[in-house]
């Protein structure tokens, strides 16, 4: 516990956030006993031991300490008669003051400046100095949080929670995949490898409380863009369609402001041809020839159970509508417009009004039926994709191909994320773990939990490292998780 400890209070101490807090706090005529940093140290205590977040176990957690770090932490204080040791009431109290401080006068489901302020500090001071610039790339994501408090009755506003709020969440149990619930959406922004880069451990390095009252995409995008100011680059950021389906001025554009790049699923409304810009056919956020097959643009995402015949036939589609993008010739500029050229001047197909197309191998296809009036990107030889033309679909890979595919096979790493904070046999996040009510509380806890995730995510990485630097001196080669899946067919082709 002392390890635990230590690491505890150097991730606190880093984040600069218990001398930001006692200057918000009222000074009494005497001073209290009990400090932020030690209040602070005593939640993720019980979160690391993996107790639920109740205060009656925090004076449990600070009592229980060797009588060294009692005193050290001010939980154990002599006084002119006697030594005083923490009550739980002075927990109550301290907890009480630092909610008050940190919420908002009038609360409306969203956290506070100072009170995000708080979460930001501490989940990045529990990135070691020697994984913050290991990766640049996120997985976002959101999960459900269920408050304590008993939902307003039928036609009633009235509850001991009023700051929660009725949303929907998916279920993996039998029946109906969709429930409703009352209290929270919890955001996370899960660090993953950069593509071509070395594996890094998944780390939470941001995180944000909202009532379900809010949109949770939109309340990720201003934590996500205050990241570079604050001397964190942007890499890819990869999303499922809860993110993509958003108006493009509530998720994608902010974030190429930034300098992001989305990799995303598209939700099915928004894949396929979406309009044109000079002749071309914007699909999926990519500029298309104007004959293009249109059985090609309406090429969906592999499901998770695709064969390796199917994969191998699924890649030859991408690969042909490949042929039919025109070709780019700059990145963005400032304004985020970039220039572009007819496939067939890029070497990329055949055809009629390219006369010096034809010469190409037959191996390329070919348009047979150009149009009758050719359009801007048929005679030109380059036209302008301005930032409007596929605004909310543009991402970094065309979709839906396989450099696409492997790319967007990091977002799991945010479901691993929610998985470890859902687990029973750490901390279950489920109705009940905590029952101080209210987003303020509700996020210190969260907080908490997540660094205490994260020294454990550290951990294992660290002993899976070990074990593979053992193994590569005994010339083993490392260890491999590999994905079984028994199907019906092969349990068939087994032998009895």
């Amino acid at each position: 516990m002392n390890g635990v400890l230590r690491n505890l209070e150097d991730i606190i101490d880093c984040s600069g956030i218990p001398a930001r807090i006692e200057a918000l706090l009222p000074r009494g005529v005497r001073g209290r006993q009990l400090s932020v940093r030690t209040l602070i140290t005593g939640m993720a205590l019980v979160l690391a031991d993996g107790r639920p977040a109740h205060l009656t176990r925090v004076h449990a957690a600070l009592t229980g300490l060797p009588l060294a770090d009692q005193e050290r932490l001010g939980v154990m204080q002599h006084r002119e008669h006697d030594p005083h040791r923490l009550t739980y009431r002075q927990v109550e109290h301290t907890f009480r003051l630092i909610t008050m401080a940190l919420a908002k006068h009038l609360p409306d489901g969203a956290p506070s400046a100072q009170l995000q302020a708080a979460c930001d500090a501490l989940t990045e001071a529990s990135i070691p100095a020697g994984h913050k610039n290991a990766s640049s790339s996120l997985a976002v994501d959101w999960t459900d949080i269920e408050t304590w408090s008993r939902p307003p009755p039928r036609g009633g506003t009235a509850c001991a929670d009023p700051e929660a709020h009725w949303g929907h969440r998916n279920t993996n149990l039998p029946g109906p995949k969709g429930e409703m619930f009352y209290g929270y959406y919890l955001s996370a922004a899960v660090m993953v490898a950069d593509e071509h880069g070395p594996a890094v451990p998944e780390l939470t390095r941001r995180m944000i409380l909202t009532s379900c009252g809010h949109d949770p995409a939109r309340a990720l995008v201003p934590v996500l863009t205050r990241m570079p100011p604050a001397g964190t680059r942007l890499g890819d950021i990869v999303a499922d369609s809860g993110y993509s389906h958003r108006d493009a001025d509530a998720w994608a554009i902010p974030l190429r402001l930034a300098q992001a790049k989305l990799v995303q699923d598209l939700h099915p409304h928004d894949r396929g041809p979406r309009g044109t810009c000079n002749g071309a056919i914007i699909a999926n956020g990519s500029p298309y020839c104007p004959v293009t097959p249109r059985p090609l643009l309406g090429l969906a995402p592999l499901p998770p159970a695709a064969t390796a015949g199917q994969t191998a036939a699924h890649d030859a589609k991408t690969a042909e509508l490949a042929r039919y993008k025109l070709g780019r010739l700059t990145g963005d500029d400032p304004d985020g417009y970039y220039r572009a050229m007819c496939p067939a001047v890029a070497g990329k197909v055949r055809c009629p009004l390219r006369p010096d197309s034809m010469t190409l191998g037959r191996d390329r296809p070919e348009i047979l039926t150009p149009p009758g009036h050719p359009p801007a990107c048929c005679t030109q030889q380059t036209i302008t994709i301005p930032p409007s033309a596929g605004a909310k679909t543009r991402q970094k890979h065309d979709y839906p191909g396989p450099a696409w595919r492997r790319s967007y096979a990091r977002r799991t790493s945010a479901e691993r994320a929610f998985a470890t904070i859902k687990d029973p046999a750490t901390t279950s996040i489920a109705r009940g773990w905590c029952r101080q009510m209210g987003l303020t509380p509700l996020a210190l806890w969260t907080a908490c939990l997540l660094i205490v995730r994260n020294l454990r995510i550290l951990a294992a990485w660290r002993n899976r490292q070990e074990e593979n630097a053992s193994r590569a001196a005994r010339g083993i080669p490392p260890r491999t998780r590999k994905r079984r899946r028994a199907t019906l067919l092969t349990l068939a082709a087994a032998p009895p």
